[in-house]
């Protein structure tokens, strides 16, 4: 399913992307028998079977251009001219009634089930059946071949569909802002990710959110606010998670109506040739693919969180419906870039300990079980085949800690990990309050002495004399294990294999993350219509592993400042900011 052709003619108008449309989706896998035949279907109801629901956008009112990704666009062969052009605009802000052929004036939305940390849920649903639940706010409009690269195009902000569960299905400016910049930041960081395209708001439409007071601590909203709606569009290769899955391997297990089985095999099979065709060949029978598909995924899985660790990234929220199949970062709700290192650090405050940054590994082996348990009805036939998942699914702890140490040692520009230096480097940076970027990023540069580490300490460690003299000793025992345990041309003996460490560290330690402080302000100004800080993030965090201007440098390469812990709305948000 992922085509091979390809386009040499940049896309300028519509009606060059209509040429690209390809609905793979719609066209395979099977639509909501009770389905409405013009897309009008926003009012929250149980969708008992099949895998998507043809739906309208619902446009947002005079919408206004913010911003778009140049670099996607790029990407696509798009030209830049294309995201202010009255037809994209209206396209993707939600207006399908005038779209080219042979694209659809009607997207599409899907069901999935909702388990957390592992565990399965159903009042989150309001018929209580599991029947109500999915995407209630995201809207796919496009799906095509760009480039031999197959795209889905979805709408966060889209509208009501039928999982809307009685919610007005808009995104706000400042979530929207939010998830446009954090996507593009977190595939300049090398980690897979959805993409944004564009952005747009509306002039004149609002709707009432809960927030908190200005400078308030508080955990919980105190206010009702009007905030200007906006629509981003979010581009991946599927927009398949781990929830859609368990959605139809529970219905199969139940045998909840006479198709279960077979809605269950298509969806999986639709997720190996969307996202794994590379990696799994077309002709094997379907068990030989689902066990391929749970190694695959459990192999991108634990990357991928490795890789959210690396950059200093917390989920928030990583509920099954908020874990992409196709093991990429997807659904920038309550994240967070960590500032002072915490094992425990969590943006979101409903989020608890589960969802924590050091506890990411473990939140992801709860959705691969359930990834596994979805599978599990394909392979009953086999106690050969569920003795085979099931071996896979028990060796995730394995797995992830063999990705994790590797990153550690990456981190640490070293050729093999070291338990003991890293479990002191642990409770050294607990005990002294590290800023986790910039200590990791100066540690990068192979310092003489402590002096560069010191820029990372908060409060008053760098006073404390005990604290420092440990921190001279990890240093040595750290550089010393360098000198003896890497190869030649990288273990800092001579100053051309330092400087090639320090090269390679620097492309693993990033300088800049987005941290909520920085986004603040930019969706604050982007109020009043001033977007001015947006352009400049892009910029910054689309580049966040170069030495960039002193100007940025002082701006941005720095902690926290004291006044702004625990400052609710930036130090901790809701679900849906």
């Amino acid at each position: 399913m992922n085509s091979t052709n390809k386009t040499s003619v940049e896309v300028e108008t519509l009606y060059d992307l209509a040429t690209m449309a390809d609905y793979s989706l719609m066209d395979t896998l099977s639509s909501d028998p009770e389905a409405t035949a013009d897309g009008v279907d926003h009012a929250p109801r149980q969708v008992f079977s099949g895998h998507f629901v043809p739906v309208n956008p619902m446009p947002i009112k005079d919408p206004k251009y913010i911003a778009h990704s140049k670099n996607f666009f790029s990407e696509l062969g798009f030209a830049d001219s294309l995201a202010t052009s009255e037809d994209f605009i209206r396209m993707f802000s939600g207006d399908s009634s005038r779209l080219p052929g042979p694209m659809r004036s009607f997207g599409w939305a899907t069901g999935y089930a909702l388990s957390i940390y592992g565990s399965e849920y159903y009042e989150q649903c309001p018929f209580q059946t599991g029947n109500g639940y999915g995407d209630g706010r995201a809207v796919s409009i496009f799906e095509g071949v760009i480039n031999g690269q197959r795209w889905e195009m979805q709408l966060k902000g889209g509208g009501r569909t039928p999982y809307c569960r009685g919610a007005d299905g808009r995104a706000v400016l400042r979530s929207s802002i939010r998830e446009f910049l954090a996507q593009e930041h977190m595939h300049a960081l090398g980690v897979p990710t959805s993409r944004s395209l564009s952005l747009y708001t509306s002039k004149t439409e609002t709707v009432r959110r809960p927030w908190f007071t200005n400078g308030s601590y508080s955990r919980d909203p105190e206010v009702m606010i009007d905030e200007a709606v906006a629509i981003t569009t979010r581009v991946a290769p599927s927009f398949i998670r781990v929830g859609q899955l368990e959605l139809f391997g529970r219905r199969a297990r139940k045998n909840e109506h006479p198709k279960a089985m077979e809605e269950l095999e298509k969806i999986v099979l639709h997720l190996i040739d969307r996202e794994y065709s590379d990696v799994i060949e077309e002709h094997l029978p379907t068990q030989e693919k689902v066990l391929l598909l749970a190694r695959e995924f459990r192999k991108r899985l634990t990357s991928l969180v490795a890789n959210w660790i690396r950059v200093g990234y917390c989920q928030g929220n990583f509920n099954s419906d908020n874990c992409a199949a196709g093991g990429f970062t997807l659904d920038y709700g309550p994240f967070g870039f960590i500032d002072m290192f915490d094992p425990r650090y969590q943006p979101w405050t409903g989020g608890g300990v589960h969802f924590s940054f050091l506890n990411q590994p473990q939140a992801a082996e709860r959705n691969f079980h359930m990834f596994c348990l979805a599978l599990k009805p394909l392979l009953e036939s086999s106690k050969n085949a569920l003795s085979q998942l099931d071996e896979i699914k028990n060796d995730f702890p394995k797995v992830m800690q063999e990705e994790l140490q590797k990153m550690w040692s990456a981190k640490l520009g070293l050729s093999t990990f070291d338990a003991v230096l890293f479990k002191e480097l642990i409770t050294l940076m607990i005990e002294t309050s590290v800023d986790y970027t910039i200590f990791f990023r100066e540690l990068s540069k192979i310092p003489e002495d402590i002096s560069p580490l010191i820029k990372s300490f908060y409060g008053d460690s760098i006073l404390n004399e005990k604290i420092l003299k440990s921190w001279s000793a990890w240093l040595e025992k750290w550089k010393s294990l360098i000198h003896t345990a890497n190869p030649a041309d990288i273990n800092a003996n001579s100053a051309e294999s330092c400087k090639k460490l320090s090269k390679q560290m620097k492309a693993i330690n990033p300088k800049y993350t987005l941290r909520e402080w920085f986004l603040v302000p930019a969706y604050q100004q982007a109020t009043n219509g001033d977007y001015t800080l947006i352009k400049e993030l892009q910029e910054v965090m689309t580049s966040p592993y170069d030495e960039q201007s002193k100007e940025i440098e002082e701006k941005y390469h720095r902690e926290k400042p004291s006044e702004l812990f625990e400052i609710a709305g930036i130090s901790h948000v809701t679900c849906s900011s």
